[in-house]
Formats: C-alpha cells, sequence, structure tokens
C-alpha cells in the first residue's frame, strides 16, 4: 500500500467524520500517506484541490460534530466511463491504489464499478500517454473497502450503520417531548419517520418511547381491515385512562397490497373514525443532523481504524464491507451484502413479508412481537400453563437510567401471561419490612423514558441476620419468583440466597438478575442498562467543557464515575477525543505523568488550542484530579492553563437512551420468559441475564465468583480493555 483516499458519499449521516478521522489517524500512525476526497464522486472526477494530502491536525476536533467535513455529492459523470477514467487518472497521479468510502449502497456500488473497471482504466491512460507502463505496474489494482453511513441502518454486513444510533436519538427525543404536550391535551400524535424500505427506525423508537403503534414496510397489517383494528386499540386505550397516543409509521410504510400508509391518511382515518383530535408530526431531515452519539463515535472510530488496518495489511482481494456487532468488527464481501440488501427490497415490492421480517434479523423480528404485547391497553386474559406465579421484582444498588424501562416490560410480560406481579419500595430494605405491592398494567404507565427508579432503591444487601426476615416475606406472600434489577450488590445479594437455600427454603425459587449499572462492572454481559446513558451525559457535558477550552488556550482534567472499572472512562475518551485515559486497571505512574506532560508542552508549542485528559474516579488513590491539574498547569507555565472538571451524579440522571430503553425491555422479556420455562425445577437456578455479541445469554450465578475480582468489584476480563489500542492510535 503505498497511499490511499477516503471519500464520504451519498447521504450525510452523523458519525461520518468519527470514521475519517479515524481513517486518517490510522494511516498516518502506520506511515502510510491519506488523502481526502471533498464532495464525493464529484471530487474524485473534479480532482485538483478537492484530493488534498491529510495530516492529524486536519481531523483535530472534528468527532463531535454532524455531517461530514469533506461533503458529499452526488455526480452524474461518474456513471459514464469518460468519468470514472478521470477518477483513476486523479487517484493515480497522487499514487493512491486504496480506497475509503463510506456511503450507502449506492455510493459502495459506484466504488465497487471502479475498482472492478481499474485494470482497464489504468491501460487506457497508458495508452493515450497520460502514465508510463511503469507507473501503472506499481498500481495493478483498487483496493477498496466499505463502511456504511446511513441512518436506515438497512444494510446487509452490519448490524448498525454509522449515523443510525444518532437517529434513533433524535426520533426519541421528539416523540418524548410530542408525548408531553399530547398529553396535555388528549391528543393523538402520527409521527413518521425515515427509512426507505426498512422499519428499523420506526419499530426501535416506537419501542423506546412507549408508542401505542407501530406501520413498518417489513410487516404491514395483516387484514385489509386494520384501520378498524388501529382505531378499536387506541381507543381501548383511552378508555383505560391513557391520556395520549402515538401512533409511529415508517416514511416506506404499506398496507398488504402495497399502498402507500401515509401519516395524513393515518390522522384523517382517526379523526373520522374515533373522534380523536390529531395531530401529525413529519421528523424529515432533522432525524440525519446534530452531533453523534457516543456509541455512535466510537463504532464509527472502531470500524474507520478497522478498514484502514485491512486496508494497509492485507489488500483485499475483493471489494470489502467492515461492520460492526455490538462491539466487535466484522468483515463481509461487499457486493454479496449489496445484493442482499437490494433483496429485502424486492421481497417488500413482492409482497413476500415474511421473508423479508426473517431476513432484517431475529432481534428484528423479535422486538417487533415484544412490541405487540407492550402498546396492548389490557394485558390478555389468559391461563397459566401451569399455576398461576406471584413475581417479585425489586431494584438494588445505585440507581441506573433504564430501571423503571425494565421494571414497566417485567411487569408487563408477566402480567400479559397470566401471572401476577409484585414490586418491593427501596430494594431490600423494603423488602424485609414488608413494604411489597401488587403491580397492575397501569401502575407502570408512562415509565419506559422515566430516569430514576419509581420504586426506588439502595446498595442493601441482606446480612445473615437479615435473611430471616427476607425469607419470611417470601413466605408470607407466597413468591414464586424474584427478579433483580441492579448493579454489584444485586448480584451478591443473589448468590447469597443461592447458597442460603438449605437454611431458608423460601429462598428455594427461581432468581433472575437483570443488569443496571452504570458503571457495566458486571460480568456475563457486555454492556449493562445506563452505561448508555451514562457514556452519552459525560460526551455531552466533555463537548461543552471542550468549546470553552478552544477559546482559551486550556487543557481540562475531567474525572468521571466508574469505582474501580475503567469502562466509562476509556469510551468517552474515545468519544470525547481525549488525549490520554487514565484507568485503575492500569495504575498512573509518574513517569506516565511526566511523558503526558511532555506531549501537551510540544503540541501547544505547535498551536494546539485545546488539551483532554480523562480520568476514572479510581484510577490512583495519590495522583487525583488536583494533583494531575496542579502538576499540568506548573509545568504548562503560560503556554496553557489547566481547570478540572468533576462530573459527579450528573452521569446517573437524565432519560435513558434510546439504547438502555430498547435493551432493558429486551432482556426484561427475557428475564420473564426464563422464569416460565423454569419454575417448576426442582432445584430451581439463580441466573443473571445479559448480552454477549448482541445476542441474549443466562450466567448460572455458581459462576459469579469465578468471574471476578471481589477487591475491585469488576470482571476479571472485560472485553472493552481490548479498544485502548483503539485509542492510543486515533488521539
Amino acid at each position: 500500500m503505498r497511499n490511499l483516499a477516503v471519500m464520504t458519499s451519498g447521504g450525510d449521516a452523523p458519525g461520518m467524520n468519527a470514521a475519517l478521522r479515524a481513517v486518517v489517524r490510522t494511516a498516518l500512525s502506520h506511515g502510510v500517506d491519506v488523502y481526502a476526497i471533498h464532495e464525493g464522486y464529484q471530487g474524485l472526477v473534479d480532482g485538483g484541490q478537492r484530493i488534498t494530502k491529510m495530516a492529524s491536525t486536519d481531523v483535530g476536533g472534528i468527532i463531535h460534530q454532524g455531517g461530514t467535513i469533506i461533503g458529499t455529492a452526488r455526480c452524474a459523470q461518474f456513471r459514464t466511463w469518460e468519468g470514472r477514467l478521470q477518477a483513476a487518472k486523479n487517484l493515480l497521479e497522487r499514487d493512491i491504489d486504496g480506497l475509503v468510502v463510506i456511503g450507502g449502497d449506492g455510493s459502495l456500488t459506484g466504488a465497487n464499478i471502479l475498482r472492478e473497471e481499474w485494470p482497464a482504466l489504468v491501460s487506457h491512460l497508458v495508452e493515450i500517454g497520460e502514465f508510463d507502463a511503469e507507473r501503472a505496474a506499481r498500481h495493478p489494482t483498487l483496493n477498496l473497502v466499505g463502511l456504511v453511513g446511513s441512518i436506515d441502518n438497512d444494510m446487509f454486513g452490519t448490524e448498525m450503520t454509522i449515523g443510525a444510533d444518532t437517529a434513533l436519538h433524535r426520533i426519541v427525543e421528539a416523540i418524548d417531548a410530542i408525548i408531553s404536550t399530547a398529553a396535555s391535551h388528549q391528543r393523538t400524535f402520527v409521527v413518521e419517520v425515515m427509512g426507505r424500505n426498512c422499519g428499523f427506525l420506526a419499530l426501535m423508537s416506537a419501542v423506546a418511547t412507549g408508542a401505542n403503534w407501530v406501520l413498518i414496510p417489513e410487516c404491514p397489517p395483516t387484514t385489509d381491515n386494520w384501520e378498524d383494528e388501529m382505531c378499536a386499540a387506541l381507543s381501548a386505550g383511552r378508555a383505560a385512562g391513557r391520556r395520549s397516543s402515538t401512533v409511529v409509521v415508517a416514511e416506506g410504510a404499506r398496507d398488504r397490497n402495497g399502498n402507500p400508509i401515509t401519516a395524513a391518511y393515518i390522522k384523517e382515518v382517526l379523526e373520522t373514525r374515533t373522534g380523536q383530535d390529531t395531530r401529525v408530526t413529519i421528523l424529515g431531515h432533522v432525524q440525519r443532523g446534530g452531533s453523534p452519539s457516543a456509541y455512535e463515535r466510537i463504532m464509527a472510530s472502531i470500524v474507520g481504524n478497522a478498514a484502514t488496518e485491512s486496508l494497509i495489511a492485507s489488500s483485499p482481494s475483493e471489494a470489502e464491507l467492515i461492520g460492526i456487532r455490538q462491539y466487535s468488527v466484522t468483515s463481509s464481501p461487499l457486493m454479496a451484502c449489496v445484493e442482499k440488501t437490494h433483496h429485502v427490497a424486492e421481497l417488500i415490492r413482492q409482497q413476500r413479508f415474511d421473508e423479508a421480517m426473517a431476513l432484517r434479523g431475529g432481534n428484528f423480528a423479535e422486538t417487533y412481537d415484544l412490541l405487540q404485547t407492550l402498546t396492548r391497553a389490557h394485558p390478555r386474559q389468559l391461563a397459566p400453563d401451569e399455576k398461576q406465579l406471584r413475581i417479585l421484582m425489586l431494584h438494588c444498588g445505585a440507581v441506573a437510567p433504564g430501571m423503571n424501562t425494565a421494571l414497566r416490560a417485567a411487569v408487563r410480560f408477566g402480567l400479559d401471561a397470566g401471572h401476577r406481579v409484585f414490586a418491593t419500595y427501596n430494594g431490600f430494605e423494603g423488602l424485609e419490612e414488608g413494604k411489597i405491592i401488587e403491580m397492575d398494567w397501569t401502575s407502570v404507565s408512562g415509565w419506559v423514558s422515566r430516569g430514576g427508579a419509581e420504586m426506588g432503591t439502595s446498595r442493601h444487601i441482606p446480612a445473615q441476620r437479615d435473611l430471616y426476615a427476607v425469607a419470611k416475606q417470601l413466605s408470607s406472600q407466597s413468591i414464586d419468583a424474584m427478579i433483580i434489577i441492579g448493579g454489584w450488590d444485586g448480584y451478591v445479594a443473589a448468590q447469597s440466597f443461592l447458597n442460603e437455600r438449605e437454611k431458608y427454603p423460601a429462598l428455594r425459587i427461581p432468581i433472575v438478575c437483570v443488569p443496571a449499572t452504570i458503571s457495566n462492572n458486571l460480568p456475563g454481559t457486555e454492556v449493562s442498562i445506563g452505561a448508555d446513558t451514562a457514556l452519552n451525559s459525560i460526551v455531552q457535558n466533555v463537548d461543552k467543557i471542550k468549546e470553552s477550552a478552544v477559546a482559551n488556550r486550556r487543557c481540562f482534567v475531567v474525572e468521571v464515575m466508574g469505582g474501580d472499572c475503567g469502562y466509562l472512562a476509556l469510551m468517552s475518551g474515545i468519544a470525547a477525543g481525549a488525549e490520554r485515559v487514565y484507568l485503575p486497571e492500569e495504575g498512573v505512574t509518574l513517569a506516565a505523568l511526566q511523558h503526558d506532560v511532555q506531549l501537551l508542552i510540544e503540541e501547544f508549542k505547535d498551536n494546539k488550542r485545546l488539551g483532554l485528559m480523562i480520568r476514572n474516579e479510581h484510577a490512583d488513590p495519590l495522583y487525583s484530579a488536583d494533583f494531575m491539574t496542579a502538576l499540568f498547569e506548573k509545568e504548562g507555565g503560560k503556554l496553557f492553563d489547566v481547570r478540572q472538571a468533576i462530573l459527579g451524579h450528573v452521569q446517573q440522571g437524565g432519560r435513558p437512551s434510546p439504547y438502555d430503553r430498547i435493551e432493558a425491555t429486551r432482556l426484561a422479556a427475557k428475564a420473564i420468559g426464563y422464569i416460565l420455562r423454569h419454575a417448576n425445577d426442582m432445584e430451581p437456578p439463580v441466573v443473571a441475564v445479559g448480552i454477549q455479541n448482541s445476542d441474549v445469554a443466562f450466567m448460572d450465578m455458581v459462576d459469579f465468583q469465578r468471574g471476578i475480582d471481589p477487591t475491585a468489584r469488576r470482571p476479571k476480563n472485560q472485553w472493552w480493555l481490548g479498544l485502548q489500542r483503539l485509542a492510543h492510535a486515533i488521539s
């Protein structure tokens, strides 16, 4: 690989700048020159100043910006042989034989055509005297890697496309705001969202906001009189006391006969048949704009780095698409992914909806099924398969955004299966005191978006002397199963119940722990409920800090929470573009601080205007935030000043992010399902449910102690530490 180029094409998407930054800095770290192609394919054809060599500083301070700083544009000329010949000439002039394209299926297809025609294009350029044979021989192929930049999340080969998570944030924020005004006036709102032939944004936003009806392209209404069914369902909700209703419709929604279902038509139907005051909101391009979410920045950085590493290390023989699954990189043949993407659209056009739904993946179909339960006005009147269970739920540990969402989902799924559901106030303290109430369907209305914990929580773990009181309450209430939503303290309590079953038979019930902690320090799951919200809170605050710092040539030392787990520090460091991250897993040495100070001095002398250091609260007991601030201030002299920011409990507050709401709903549903399957086991299990590589998995609590460092209160193996190399490469 001599030189490589990077371009953004098609519609813009938040996170493109983060991917661009990662590509540029990864290439430079390998000593490879990298060029940015401005204005997409138009710039590739025009050449000249639209193809510029990039330095590390050229992509500094862009990770938080929406859109793409190098621009994007469609180009009719590139669709011709002559246009692609000019593009090849512009690349060959700069000895570029590697290309990273960030765009949708059309942009990636265009790049692959250029790759396939490259030998013929180069040969023709030699024939007409533009280049000599020696230069042509040095560049026999154009190596291509694609990254999917699209808010629609409709591309095969990646679980999430660059831009989709941020678009979901925008939609959820808008619907949350709409719901508050709708409830004030007892209105119904119809919200149209983007997505072309993919219902991802509509479906996931409906789950995350507690919408009452959703219409998506992959699964149109099952009957011709779907309008009557929708009106009946929404009217039933109003009769049950709901003050407002929300219908989310994807822009590509159609009925079974292929007729478009528009927001205007839904409004007309609702007003005519129900008499409900109905309004329409079409969110439009606001979904594509704004600063990218924390996950977007991290994910785009990961795939940008991986794409560049792939080009430099292996020069793939065929076009490659780099995707992601949770935080793990995937690689697939680019054109195979494009063909599968087009195939789904064709299946929808042919009204083969079951096949289209299946190709969206198991999680998509599963989420759609979950939504059918959550949108009901009442639970179904079902007789349980065996006896009617009495299921108890409680929170344990520090508060985490998404606790309410998980409890809401667990209550409704339990009730819908025909069982009785109870909850305690203030965790195990409330349980010991008998503060137990029975929950009904409307008890949890509106909880999907609320931060905090409506039922309260505490860090209290029942000690030996408390277990009698716990067992007494479980026995008196005839509790058959328990769900603990919380963090480390909840897991410890569950394991103690497992160990004390012989002494207290009331504890011999199935127990499922649902991980909810911003620290993300639990075994058995890659991500805990609340961690994504905390990351977004940190990143949003750091963005504001950076804006103030740039104006004054300043370095900030930002301290974040996490206990002895550095997850929040490292991930927010990647997402915010920090120069250095200090983790308790590594510790801090004076030599490292001296090295960091020297780098800051050199960079500020080179006209740097901002320094950002992120420190975990327990990174080191001696080298505190105060110490670091004083050290950097003293050594920086008049070159730059230093301030510290301790973000504190703002990281635990606020409404849960879309990701936390969706995963809380999903995990709660799995917890209820697990209990129903194992309620009659001779030896009822005690497990923790979690996410492993995007799939739901269960960890037997017998294995809890073997997988943890009890002193540091974190797992022995933490997958995210593998991202330290990425953080160093692109910082």
